[in-house]
């Protein structure tokens, strides 16, 4: 026994919900199987859904159903049948057999998977082979020709109740097959469709997740910008008293000082005005992340501004032992930049450099000019060779050093990273100058990195582009040296 209730195999959560004829079979295929049937046995079928949706038919109409067809009143008499039909109540698996009015028989027989009907196939219309008159049912229909029904009448399917009921039977083992592997195509589907909905749902509670830190990390940024710009701005007006002061003591303004007291007045001075210089590194780091930092560009010749660098620093490396040295030639482009900016530049990495030079070392600054292929060239075979070449000023920065590990070169420019990160180590500083450098020289769109010294030592390599580089060079070559 078995009911018309439909079929839910949404156990797994798939979204599946009623199982659905239409939804398992092929259209297409379902034609075929019907017409091969047809062919076979020379008997109509059709398959209809719960729903009424019919899937497939017979491929051809009975000259017999289409002479009534062509009466209005037969029209509605094969219509009445064909809705009955349709509605018939099937209580049994082996089927059921409803007659019509021209004494033809449809055997209806259900279509049951998991436990359910989800449709029907319709065999029919055949007459019983012994069936030679035309019934009365038939002559009654308004408009009907008995000489041409008669004449029609051997055309129709004939088929005996035992060979309908085979051929039910065949046609419901080929649909079981055929429903199994439908319903197992679907449920692939929807597997895949479910875990597509499940991944986008994951990516997109992540990637929201993400948008709020990001947030949150550009809001918790910006305040840390306000606040060290806020403390630095507060801690360099008293500092600047304490220097000025400082120096009037050391002056003499105030009475001769002993020899104890001159010392400790200019240890205050020493450590105020290295004090200050750490405040005003946390001001140039925050005026940078929060893109307030002014730059005055013209256009710069990076000889002048090596050489002013390195006068800068060379009272450090003569006290420290450590021989520093200017290489620029003449012929070098102009660089368009901020020279007070790029001056900060080389100054910061040639204090990191001496810092890092044991006595009797040498530090080099090194500018020479070179080009380098633009952005965009493409990917294309033979697109390299037709790109444009773009002028560059590189300044390479050596020492012979400690030098710095291939691991940490990229890590020494955040902000106050430092390599050695102990409690005593040998080298002071806050890990704000290289950070400052970074910023500086992507601010005049160009790029800073590290390479390895052999045999000891480290490689600053700063790359800036050239404003004009057929302009003639306004300056001679700059060699310097200070030992």
């Amino acid at each position: 026994m078995s009911d018309e209730r439909s079929v839910d195999v949404d156990a797994l959560g798939l979204g599946l919900g009623p199982l659905r004829l239409e939804d398992l079979v092929d259209r297409e295929a379902m034609r075929g199987m019907v017409g091969s049937i047809e062919q076979v046995f020379g008997m109509p079928v059709r398959i209809v859904s719960n729903s009424g949706v019919s899937l497939a038919s017979s491929s051809r109409e009975a000259p017999l159903c289409a002479m009534i067809n062509e009466e209005p009143a037969g029209r509605r008499a094969c219509g009445a049948i064909v809705s009955e039909v349709k509605r018939l109540r099937v209580t049994s698996s082996e089927g059921t057999t409803h007659g019509c009015f021209t004494g033809a028989c449809y055997r209806v027989v259900p279509i049951e998977y998991e436990g359910g009907t989800i449709g029907r196939a319709i065999l029919g219309p055949y007459l019983p082979p012994a069936a030679e008159s035309v019934p009365d049912t038939l002559l009654a229909i308004e408009g009907v020709d008995p000489a041409r029904a008669a004449e029609l009448l051997p055309h129709m399917a004939r088929s005996t109740e035992a060979t309908a009921e085979t051929v039910a039977k065949h046609l419901v083992a080929v649909l079981d097959v055929i429903l199994w592997s439908g319903h197992k195509a679907l449920l692939t589907s929807k597997m895949h469709i479910a875990s597509i909905r499940e991944s986008y749902r994951e990516l997109s509670e992540k990637n929201a997740a993400l948008e709020q830190a990001y947030e949150r990390q550009q809001e918790l940024d910006k305040l840390k910008s306000n606040f060290l710009a806020t403390i630095s701005h507060e801690l360099r007006t008293p500092l600047t008293s304490i220097l000025g002061y400082s120096e009037m003591l050391v002056g003499g303004i105030a009475g001769e000082l002993t020899g104890p007291q001159l010392d400790f007045v200019q240890i205050i001075h020493s450590k105020s005005d290295q004090l200050l210089k750490l405040i005003m590194s946390l001001l140039d780091l925050s005026k940078l992340e929060s893109g307030t930092v002014m730059m005055r560009r013209s256009d710069v010749a990076i000889g002048a501004v090596l050489a002013e660098a390195a006068s800068t620093v060379a009272p450090v490396a003569t006290k420290k032992g450590v021989t520093l040295t200017v290489d620029a030639p003449a012929d070098l482009p102009l660089v368009l930049g901020d020279p007070e900016r790029l001056r900060q530049v080389f100054v910061n990495l040639g204090e990191n450099a001496i810092k890092f030079t044991p006595t009797g070392g040498t530090v080099q600054m090194v500018a020479r000019q070179m080009a380098t292929e633009v952005d965009g060239g493409g990917d294309e075979p033979g697109m390299v060779l037709l790109a444009p070449l773009r002028q560059m000023v590189e300044v390479r920065v050596t020492d012979t050093g400690i030098g710095i590990p291939t691991a940490e070169r990229d890590k020494v420019f955040d902000p106050f990273y430092q390599v050695d990160q102990s409690s005593t180590r040998e080298h002071g500083g806050t890990g704000l100058g290289l950070s400052i450098v970074k910023r500086l020289v992507e601010a005049h769109h160009g790029t800073v990195h590290i390479e390895g010294h052999e045999p000891t030592g480290a490689v600053f390599v700063v790359r800036l582009p050239a404003s004009r580089p057929s302009s003639p060079p306004s300056h001679g070559a700059i060699s310097v040296r200070f030992a």
